[in-house]
C-alpha cells in the first residue's frame, strides 16, 4: 500500500478543522496526517491535542508562510520514506475515496495529480478551479493542464526529489504557479483525476481593488522568477509588462492604479538579484530550499 503523509499548512484553522480533518482521517486509503501550524490565535492547536491526538502537529512560533512551513512537511516526506505527499489546503476537505483514485492515476511523468475542485457548497466546481482546467488536454488517457492551485496536490516523492521544495522567495501566494512552472521546466505534468472529489471552501471570498494590485505583483513575480523564459525575456513579461500598465493607467486616467504598477515595477527590479538566484536554484535538481 502506498504510503502517504497529507501536509496541512494551518493559520486559524477553527472554522474548517471538523471538515478538514475528519474527511482525511476517513479516507479509504489511509494517509498520516502533519498540520504545520503558522502560530495560530485560535483553538487551532488546543483541538488537534485534544479531539485529534493522531494527527502530527509542528507549533511554529511565528507564521512562516505557506511555501516555507510545507518545506518542511515535504522534507520530513522524504527522510520517513512516503510514495507521496498530499498538500491539503485547511479550509478544504475530500471526498472518502479521493485519495485512493489519485494514486490509481499511472501515466508517464507525472508532476502533480489533483482531484476535481467543488466548491464547499458540493455542487459546483470552484470557480478558480473551472478556470484553470478549461483548456485541459487529453494525454495517454488522462486530462492535464498547465496549472491548477495547490488546494490539493498529490506530489510524488520522485518529484520532489527531483523539484525540491517552494521557493523562499514567495511568502503567501504564487508559490504554487512558481512550482508548477517548475514542473513544466522539468517535463513533467499535472494530471486530473477524474474520479477524484475534493472541496476549497472559499466561494464568499471578495477581491477588492487593493488584493488585486496585490494579486498583480505576485502574478509578476512569478513571471519573472519563470524559468521557462530566458532572464531577458522574463524580465520583460514582468518589470517591462508592469510599466506598461503602469503607462496605460496613466492614459486612462487612474491615478492609484498608475502609482500601483509603478510601485509593483520598483519592488520587482529591487528583488532582481533575488529572482536571479531563485531562478538558478530552481534549474538545479533537488535544489536546496527546505
Amino acid at each position: 500500500m502506498a504510503k502517504i503523509l497529507t501536509i496541512i499548512v494551518s493559520y486559524n484553522f477553527e472554522p474548517w478543522i471538523h471538515r478538514c480533518l475528519p474527511s482525511l482521517l476517513a479516507s479509504s486509503h489511509q494517509t498520516d496526517i502533519l498540520v504545520i501550524d503558522n502560530n495560530s490565535r485560535d483553538n487551532t492547536k488546543y483541538i488537534i491535542k485534544e479531539t485529534y491526538p493522531t494527527v502530527r502537529l509542528i507549533e511554529s512560533t511565528e507564521n512562516l508562510g505557506f511555501g516555507k512551513a510545507n518545506n518542511l512537511g515535504l522534507a520530513i516526506a522524504l527522510e520517513e520514506g512516503y510514495d507521496y505527499a498530499f498538500l491539503v489546503n485547511q479550509d478544504a476537505w475530500i471526498d472518502q475515496n479521493c485519495i485512493a483514485r489519485l494514486i490509481e492515476v499511472n501515466t508517464a511523468n507525472i508532476g502533480i495529480i489533483s482531484p476535481i475542485h467543488y466548491d464547499g457548497t458540493g455542487e459546483k466546481l470552484d470557480h478558480g478551479f473551472s478556470i484553470y482546467t478549461q483548456n485541459a488536454r487529453l494525454e495517454n488517457s488522462y486530462r492535464t493542464c498547465s496549472f491548477v492551485n495547490a488546494a490539493f496536490w498529490l506530489i510524488p516523492k520522485s518529484v520532489i526529489k527531483k523539484v525540491g521544495g517552494f521557493s523562499p522567495i514567495f511568502f503567501h501566494y504564487g508559490e504554487d504557479k512558481d512550482y508548477t512552472n517548475r514542473i513544466h521546466y522539468y517535463g513533467l505534468h499535472i494530471v486530473l483525476a477524474d474520479g477524484a472529489k475534493a472541496y476549497h471552501d472559499r466561494q464568499q471570498r471578495q477581491v477588492d481593488r487593493k488584493a488585486f494590485l496585490k494579486s498583480e505583483f505576485v502574478y509578476h513575480l512569478t513571471e519573472y522568477c519563470n524559468i521557462n523564459y530566458t532572464f531577458t525575456k522574463a524580465f520583460s513579461m514582468a518589470i517591462l509588462a508592469s510599466v506598461k500598465k503602469m503607462l496605460s493607467s496613466l492614459g486612462k486616467g487612474r491615478i492609484f492604479e498608475t502609482r500601483s504598477y509603478f510601485n509593483i515595477a520598483f519592488r520587482l527590479l529591487g528583488k532582481t538579484m533575488e529572482v536571479r538566484d531563485t531562478r538558478q536554484a530552481n534549474k538545479k535538481a533537488f535544489n536546496k530550499i527546505f
